[in-house]
């Protein structure tokens, strides 16, 4: 990690306890003086640059389509937008990125909660083909050291944004290690694990080799936690927007002359080519793709991009950004939600469709509420999946199975009265207590007992140990210009004031709560409501750029394409990124 913000206790103490004292520039009263009240002011110079990560210095560029569309689906229309300066990932995410991962997941939940690593786990099954033989990489692919380095596939977007929430509380829990504020505490079971909200909320007490920070407060205890005023703790980890991963993959920085871009890119380099023009590495191709049909990597003796499926992730040569891979070797995952006009819809600044505002839970008097020791279930996603898997094998499950079946059923439909009187955490205890016990002790011949549980995993939407969040709420907006509702995924595209058609008015006026409900992409059909479905709804998640099997089209940042969020593909893998904040280009710096 490299030297930034982060410093030692001993800087700390000594500036606190120092004879001299900085006041403020409108008050004239001192700073770090217990006598004054305690106000503290400490040193900061800089963002530390995290692991791994490499800084996005960001700016304005035509995002969109700079290819013919020959797929004709004009979802990418080209328009002039600013993305502010960020971090991104260095590389794609690797196998042993990820069983690091999942070690950490066993070793602290195997024991109350196995099935957090069964979420946890990829689909390794996405390698099969009904007329391909690909089980060498079902066996091996992930977990074989020979692929250790190669980027992690069978991934969905819902264990992507898991993968960066632990990283975040890895990285901040190391940084507090390193600055002598906790131990290697190693023995984290259950809920006692590391989190970087539950720290700040002082909901995290464990592996604590001192007290904490002195505290110049003179009515507070003699010490604290670190505070996100100390700017030694990392932002969040989190998937990049889908205008910050075509910003960054373009490498606009590496092609401009002052303010003028000499020549837009077509790919992450320079020329419309997709071979080195450099003398000494001259027909050598710039990424991994699939270069015509039926040709995977070239003619034996002379392999021309050296990778049949995927290749390591430090591969090929870096982008003007130093980013390995933007074209090429897997498509990635953006935070995105697709619908096909949001270049149009979206703003013009930070572009994003995907907005759902979320606020800590406060208890009557205001104090947050203890931090989760329960995981906590998607309960509607486990009641639509139940209606599906009934519909599914009604035909072809014995007695036992259909039992089992009604029984969840009936847990569901008590899990759900409890949600709507907001007993969150009594309704995730009948999912816990009553139907994964109901499954875990089926009979034998329940032989879809271990779908269910496996299932039952995918479904889990917290850890124990993490703060409690929940939507915020339009009571609590009344006064607000901004925004109003919690989830904003459909403004404009999908929310019932953008309803066109008199079938979906008909639908609105059935509906109870037509700020919630979208009907616009749902089809009728037979049964309930859930089973309306169409491929684009408030599930789907942008994935970017080409991949080992794709053609040289998809290498062009700015075509876009979607998948659900719980499906993965053979193709399909993520890099993280991380908030900028501060100057834009660093140490305070201006150009």
């Amino acid at each position: 990690m490299k030297a930034g913000s982060s410093f030692s206790l001993l800087f700390l103490s000594l500036l606190l306890f120092s004879c001299g004292y900085e006041k403020s520039s409108i008050t004239g009263w001192n700073y770090n003086d217990s006598k004054n009240g305690g106000f503290q002011k400490v040193p900061f110079e800089e963002q530390e640059t995290g692991p791994n990560l490499v800084l996005i210095e960001g700016g304005t560029f035509t995002m969109g389509r700079v290819e013919q569309d020959f797929m004709y689906d004009w979802n990418n229309i080209p328009r002039r937008v600013t993305v502010s300066s960020f971090y991104m990932d260095q590389t794609e995410i690797s196998n042993f990125h990820w069983l690091e991962y999942l070690y950490w997941v066993r070793r602290v939940y195997s024991i109350d909660y196995p099935e957090l690593y069964k979420k946890a786990l990829p689909d390794t099954l996405v390698w099969r083909s009904k007329l391909g033989y690909n089980e060498p990489y079902v066996d091996y692919y992930l977990r074989h050291p020979a692929y250790r380095d190669y980027p992690v596939v069978g991934i969905n977007w819902l264990q992507a944004s898991d993968f960066c929430s632990w990283r975040s509380d890895r990285v901040n829990e190391y940084i507090l290690i390193r600055e002598g504020l906790l131990e290697h505490y190693v023995d984290q079971i259950g809920e006692d694990n590391f989190n970087t909200d539950a720290y700040f909320a002082n909901q995290y007490n464990s592996g604590k080799r001192i007290e904490g920070l002195p505290n110049l407060n003179p009515n507070g205890s003699e010490t604290r936690n670190v505070r996100m005023e100390d700017g030694i703790l990392l932002p969040k980890y989190r998937l990049p927007t889908e205008a910050e991963w075509e910003f960054a993959a373009l490498g606009l920085i590496g092609n401009s002359i002052g303010e003028r871009v000499v020549e837009r890119k077509l790919y992450p380099w320079s020329g419309h080519a997709v071979r080195n023009p450099d003398e000494a590495y001259i027909g050598m191709m710039l990424a991994n793709y699939k270069r015509g049909r039926g040709d995977n990597m070239g003619v034996a003796g002379k392999l021309n991009d050296n990778a049949d499926i995927t290749a390591p992730v430090f591969s090929y040569w870096p982008n003007d950004y130093g980013l390995y891979n933007m074209a090429g070797n897997v498509s990635e995952w953006v935070m995105d939600v697709y619908r096909a006009i949001s270049f149009e819809d979206m703003d013009d600044f930070r572009p994003f469709r995907g907005n759902v505002f979320r606020t800590k839970e406060q208890d009557n008097e205001g104090l947050l509420l203890d931090k989760y020791d329960i995981p906590t279930y998607d309960i509607p996603g486990i009641k639509a999946y139940l209606d599906e898997m009934q519909a599914q094998v009604e035909l072809t499950a014995n007695e036992v199975e259909l039992e089992l079946l009604n029984s969840l059923q009936g847990h569901t439909d008590q899990a759900l009265e409890l949600l709507d009187e907001e007993q969150n955490y009594e309704a995730n205890v009948i999912i816990i207590e009553e139907s994964i016990e109901a499954i875990k002790g089926a009979d034998e011949s329940a032989r879809l007992a271990p779908t269910l549980l496996k299932d039952y995993s995918s479904y889990i939407l917290e850890r124990p140990g993490t703060l409690r969040y929940r939507d915020a709420r339009v009571e609590e907006n009344i006064d607000r210009r901004n925004y109003k509702r919690a989830d904003n995924i459909n403004f404009k595209d999908g929310d019932w004031e953008s309803h066109l058609d008199e079938l979906h008015w008909e639908n609105f006026e059935q509906s109870e709560d037509r700020t919630e409900t979208s009907y616009m992409y749902l089809y009728p059909g037979e049964g309930p409501a859930t089973d309306y479905n169409s491929l684009v709804n408030d599930h789907a998640r942008v994935y970017k750029g080409a991949s080992w099997k794709d053609r040289a089209y998809w290498m062009v940042p700015g075509t876009r394409r979607y998948l659900d969020e719980r499906q993965s593909t053979n193709y399909l893998g993520f890099r993280c990124a991380m908030d900028r904040v501060g100057s834009p280009v660093g140490l305070g710096g201006t150009r």
